[in-house]
């Protein structure tokens, strides 16, 4: 039986549909729970004990559970623990970023059982429904597995996201249309859409840095620059599902135009794409630097990691680079810091990740620009989860999705 794919159950009525949507929800718990007694199963669900044993015997049948054997007594009898087989359950990750299209196939256990498919899609010119779908198509391919056993598929993106809906306003945006519905409809899954920060924030505060915090900012430093909130354990996104849009706050009167239409934001000044056209307009100033020799090779394409690359050989130029971008973001942060008193800020993205230098500027512009008492709450830390948290993130989105629903 396939339990994920919405065309499942339109033929089914009375006892029957009952029957399937117990046996999903049963799935659905232990995914969450990991393992559960047929007692504590029944008690969730409102079914008699004889018509759960039913359900679970179903589903060994299925290959979707497995018995774990006797777990502790709390009086009585030692229960029976049920739980997912390893194999039952998958999910697909997709994470869309300005340059590339990235995906994988994970397991209940958020265990990858695929290679990461990477492949290079300027998302303004290149990137499609069309080209995700044959990304998602191969990934699946790639993988092996029995493709009725894909709990859904999850999309990150950046941009101004209704994930309700399935829209980005910011990228292939379709007025009247979603995206979204179109790839539900080929794939017949869950497909959700998630904002690219919002979605890291998520994967780390279940699996990475942020595990054990309740209030926590995530900001994501790469091409370009995403915020994601925890408040009080729970994700957080506004009204609309927008909030966030650390990006464009004004940090400079007057300052560059940014991709939103407005002068002086944060990303114009401290993002991946910031930081390039800051190294090439004043390459010409920086002849002996390892970045003008490299270059001049017209086949170089110069990257936020090809810079700290140099960085760490002991170029002056390309720390320079790094830490006039670390000033402006840590001024940036102050002022979260003074608005929302996190607790723990994580920083991850492409700049971030294994990039030392990056930190020092940050906590030298929160010493100037930050009430020290605020300041000395919020602990900041690297990202655990580092080139992955992406995928993770879009796989972490399904999983979460499906639960709420």
């Amino acid at each position: 039986m396939n339990y994920w794919n919405p065309k499942s159950s339109d033929s089914m009525s009375g006892l029957e549909l009952k029957k399937f949507k117990s046996k999903k929800r049963i799935l659905k718990h232990l995914y969450r729970d990991g393992e559960l007694s047929s007692a504590e199963i029944g008690k969730i669900l409102r079914l008699s004990a004889p018509t759960t044993l039913v359900y679970l015997n179903e589903l060994i049948g299925e290959d979707y559970i497995e018995d774990r054997g006797k777990g502790s007594s709390i009086g009585g009898r030692r229960p029976n623990l049920y739980g997912l087989k390893k194999d039952s359950i998958y999910v697909v990750g997709v994470d869309i970023t300005r340059h590339h299209i990235s995906s994988s196939v994970f397991n209940h256990e958020l265990e990858g059982v695929s290679e990461v498919r990477v492949k290079s899609s300027d998302l303004k010119n290149e990137t499609s429904v069309e080209s995700i779908q044959k990304e998602i198509e191969a990934v699946i391919y790639d993988s092996k597995i029995d493709s009725n056993k894909i709990m859904g598929i999850g999309i990150t993106m950046p941009g101004l996201i209704d994930s309700e809906l399935g829209i980005n306003h910011t990228y292939l945006f379709d007025e009247g249309n979603s995206f979204v519905s179109t790839l539900q409809e080929y794939f017949n899954r869950p497909v959700f859409l998630e904002n690219d920060a919002k979605a890291r924030t998520l994967a780390e505060f279940r699996y990475g840095a942020a595990k054990d915090y309740l209030n926590v900012l995530y900001l994501q430093v790469d091409w370009g620059l995403g915020t994601g909130m925890i408040f009080n354990g729970k994700p957080y996104g506004g009204n609309s599902g927008f909030a966030g849009e650390f990006a464009h706050i004004l940090l400079e009167t007057d300052g560059k135009l940014c991709a939103c239409g407005k002068r002086g934001c944060l990303e114009t000044v401290a993002s991946g794409d910031a930081l390039i056209e800051d190294a090439l307009s004043s390459l010409n100033d920086n002849v002996e630097s390892a970045i003008y020799k490299y270059c001049q090779n017209e086949d170089a394409k110069l990257t936020p990691r090809k810079i700290i690359e140099f960085a760490k050989q002991g170029d002056q130029f390309a720390l320079s680079l790094i830490n006039k971008l670390g000033l402006a973001l840590g001024k940036g942060i102050s002022y979260l810091i003074q608005i929302l008193n996190p607790e723990l800020i994580v920083l991850g993205g492409r700049l971030s990740i294994d990039n030392e230098y990056l930190e020092m500027p940050i906590k030298q512009s929160l010493y100037n620009y930050c009430i020290p008492k605020l300041r000395e709450d919020a602990k900041v830390v690297q990202s655990k989860l580092g080139n992955q948290v992406g995928i993770l993130g879009a796989a972490v989105v399904v999983m979460e999705q499906i639960l709420e629903n």
